[in-house]
């Protein structure tokens, strides 16, 4: 369990804090909320996480990251407050992810004795397929796998945050830090891209 980790975590935290008995009681809840909420949450996050790296260690390290950082920091928040947190911090990382690793493409392509090379192999490192390997797929989760990374990464994180995980527009909003109307646009665009591609396969 990603949660498992941070047990250390609340023990710290909470000996010092524990002035009264009632006051005892109240951490310890919360801290048992807390990771029930962390273990809800962890297989739709590692999911999200790995569509949008398209890699397994690397979607692991943020969701324990993003983990690691709602406990640090807001673990003593209304439990009502965790779910737009959690959902903030982790697209957060992927965005930082995803930046750091343009950063690292862009230095290895100077290196590169043919840049159009260079390019089809940071395409195919991204998607995890190619294209012969995403068109051959027969099962429509998968192609929808496969569709889903091929979307802009804020259209993608937007249509996950609003398909699957339920958020409405002004929760997806806050999560994305961006506006109301940005989430319509990205989302209406997703699922029109998404239907197209579907119905082609």
């Amino acid at each position: 369990m990603f949660y498992s980790c941070y047990d250390s975590l609340f023990s710290l935290e909470y000996d010092e804090s524990r002035n009264s008995g009632n006051q005892e009681i109240a951490i310890l809840e919360n801290s048992q909320a807390l990771e029930k909420f962390l273990s809800d949450m962890e297989r739709r996050a590692f999911r999200r996480a790995q569509i949008a790296t398209g890699n397994r260690d690397e979607a692991l390290d943020i969701v324990q990251d993003a983990m690691f950082a709602l406990v640090s920091k807001y673990a003593n928040k209304s439990p009502a407050d965790w779910k737009l947190l959690f959902h903030r911090i982790l697209t957060r990382r992927i965005i930082d992810w995803h930046r750091q690793s343009k950063l690292r493409a862009g230095f290895a392509s100077w290196f590169a004795h043919d840049n159009a090379d260079a390019e089809q192999a940071d395409y195919e490192d991204e998607t995890g397929l190619s294209p012969e390997q995403s068109w051959s797929l027969g099962e429509s989760l998968q192609a929808l796998d496969v569709l889903l990374r091929d979307l802009p990464l804020r259209q993608q994180q937007v249509f996950l945050l609003r398909a699957w995980e339920g958020l409405s527009e002004k929760e997806t909003a806050r999560a994305m830090s961006c506006t109301v109307g940005t989430v319509k646009t990205h989302y209406s665009r997703a699922r029109t891209y998404l239907r197209q591609r579907l119905q082609e396969t």
